[in-house]
């Protein structure tokens, strides 16, 4: 399923973080999946949200630089080898993952993965063909 993801992009400061999450609560948004990675001077942050519409206009109205991405949020079966079905179908049609993290979701034996791929309407077609949207909710 293509879901927006939002990529915040933060000074590498003590506190900054806090601010983000401080921001959403008071906007009674709930995350649902987050990364981070930084360099020495900033880092950007990526969420996914219940709300993201609303996330959006809360954090650039708090001062913040947002931009909203489409990924693919992908329920991976929560064993040893599930990740790795979902990698060698992706490889074999050629889908070009630039990162995935997982969601803070999980859907009883499953996981929810988020991709961010080159082409998303591929990704979203071989993610239908091969059933792996199943009834993620974030």
């Amino acid at each position: 399923m293509i879901i927006k993801q939002i990529s915040i992009f933060l000074e590498n400061v003590a506190g900054r973080l806090a601010e983000v999450t401080k921001l959403l609560a008071k906007h009674e948004i709930n995350l649902r999946a987050m990364t981070i990675a930084d360099t020495a001077d900033f880092g950007i942050l990526r969420i996914v949200v219940d709300q993201p519409d609303k996330a959006v206009k809360a954090l650039r109205d708090g001062g913040f630089t947002a931009k909203v991405t489409e990924v693919l949020a992908v329920e991976v079966e929560d064993r040893p080898g599930g990740l790795a079905k979902v990698m060698e179908i992706f490889q074999q049609n050629h889908v070009n993952i630039e990162y995935l993290y997982v969601s803070l979701e999980k859907n009883k034996d499953k996981a929810v993965v988020i991709f961010k791929v080159e082409d998303i309407k591929l990704g979203q077609k071989i993610v239908e063909e091969h059933g792996l949207g199943g009834k993620v909710t974030l």
